[in-house]
């Protein structure tokens, strides 16, 4: 609350009057007593986020950046900025070039606050109406979703979302592009970790080894620090979907340091065999999650929570960070809003627009 401006008041007639110099000088330190006074913020003020919103500060008293800074993979783990082994959790945008609406001031404000997130997941679709078809349009997207997270100190994970085709190296101009122009706009942050193929498919994991040994010295040249996640094989199942196991990546694994390998699951489709290979893997590498659902393959069909359950508790167990699919009113059951959400602006927070893998994902990643 702002204070009345101060009025003179009388003084005494036994004082005498104060000498000139010394007059001004009481006069200047109540002039800048009275602008601290003004300038200064209460306690629960908000803070500014630099794209109109108000961020207020209540639920938690610093964020997950303030807390962990520059994230670091340390053995088969990944830890804050202090060496100790953090799990981080959050969420996924959908594909920006269709869901954009949906990743606003209000619902990222949600996301850190409410939701209590650690991490949001900006996916960048190459193809599919994605990146191929306007660069600049969709590198600025991407930038301004880290921009947007990290003033809510939020992680980021900037998703190179190659799906079809399934060969890495097929789009490796564009993703050399890509990540020097986003590398450059974002090297001083200490809260972006780069994945750099969402899903290879149809390739051998050497073909994917040697994608991750092209692209990630593009992005050491600008951000040496920063984690990158290198997908693997068959949809990053660790080979698993195209009949192998995470011994391929164990036995040659990619030339370079500070990296993590990604794995993603469906619930109701990837059942023991996958959570066994995610189980393994976990204590011979370093695993990151970026990608779940609770559904079927395809983010269809029935939730089986259960199954979810047995996963997040391994992944509680082992600390491997997780980021659900998706952040969007998509009509497929993994989108945590229920359809017509985006377009009316909201709300975002509680449960009243969440579909029953929304609001059962809100519950885990609050807890």
């Amino acid at each position: 609350m702002t204070p009345a401006p101060h009025t003179a008041s009388a003084c005494p007639k036994a004082h005498p009057e104060p000498r000139p110099r010394l007059a001004a000088l009481v006069t200047a330190l109540a002039g800048a007593l009275l602008l601290l006074l003004t300038a200064a913020p209460p306690a629960t003020a908000a803070r500014p986020t630099g794209y109109g919103a108000d961020v207020p500060i209540t639920h938690r008293a610093a964020t997950p950046v303030d807390v962990n800074g520059r994230l670091q993979v340390c053995g088969t783990r990944l830890c804050n900025q202090h060496g100790a082994p953090v799990q981080l959790r959050g969420m996924s945008t959908h594909g920006t070039q269709w869901y954009a609406e949906c990743l606003t001031d209000a619902s990222l404000d949600a996301l850190a606050h409410d939701w209590r997130a650690d991490v949001l997941r900006v996916s960048t679709y190459v193809q599919e109406g994605g990146y191929e078809t306007d660069p600049a349009h969709f590198t600025a997207l991407a930038d301004r979703l880290i921009r947007q997270a990290s003033d809510r100190g939020l992680y980021v994970i900037v998703d190179w979302h190659m799906l079809t085709p399934g060969d890495p190296m097929a789009n490796l101009d564009r993703a050399t592009r890509f990540f020097t122009d986003i590398t450059s706009r974002h090297k001083d942050r200490v809260n972006v970790l780069y994945e750099i193929a969402n899903e290879p498919n149809g390739v051998s994991w050497s073909r994917v080894k040697e994608y991750a040994e092209r692209i990630i010295p593009v992005i050491r040249g600008n951000d040496p620090d920063a984690p990158v996640l290198v997908g693997t094989r068959a949809w990053s199942s660790f080979g698993v979907s195209e009949g192998a196991d995470e011994s391929e990546v164990v036995n040659d694994p990619v030339d370079a340091a500070n990296i993590m390998y990604t794995f993603h699951f469906y619930a109701a489709s990837h059942r023991d065999e996958y959570l066994a290979a995610l189980s393994r893997a976990a204590d011979r590498i370093p695993v990151f999650v970026t990608e779940f659902g609770t559904q079927n393959h395809a983010g269809e069909g029935t939730d089986d929570f259960a199954m979810s359950g047995r996963y997040l508790d391994l992944m509680a167990q082992k600390k491997i960070s997780w980021v659900n699919w998706n952040f969007s009113d998509d009509h497929r059951g993994g989108a945590v809003f229920t359809p017509g959400t985006c377009a009316a602006g909201g709300p975002w927070a509680g449960t009243r627009s969440l579909k029953p893998a929304g609001a059962w994902i809100r519950d885990r990643i609050r807890g």
